[in-house]
């Protein structure tokens, strides 16, 4: 009887913390890798500011990069 008992409460506990742990990973997975990387690059940590640098840098090649295709369409449209 007492080996049915134990195994029960192990039974529940595994559940309770297996459903505790999918709900963290929901809430941590709803963040973007570009608010993660904001997040970093505010925070206090050492070099952490290198991550906003390469933020700006990728934002600036993508904004050229849309410019240029932008650019390129307008001369195949004439």
């Amino acid at each position: 009887m007492s080996h049915r008992l134990y195994l029960i409460l192990a039974l529940l506990g595994t559940a309770a913390c297996s459903s505790e742990n999918s709900k963290q990973s929901v809430n941590r997975d709803t963040l973007t890798q570009r608010q993660k990387d904001s997040i970093l690059a505010n925070s206090r940590i050492p070099n952490a500011r290198a991550v906003g640098r390469a933020m700006t840098a990728a934002d600036s090649a993508s904004a050229r990069a849309l410019r240029a295709d932008s650019v390129a369409r307008d001369t195949t449209e004439l």
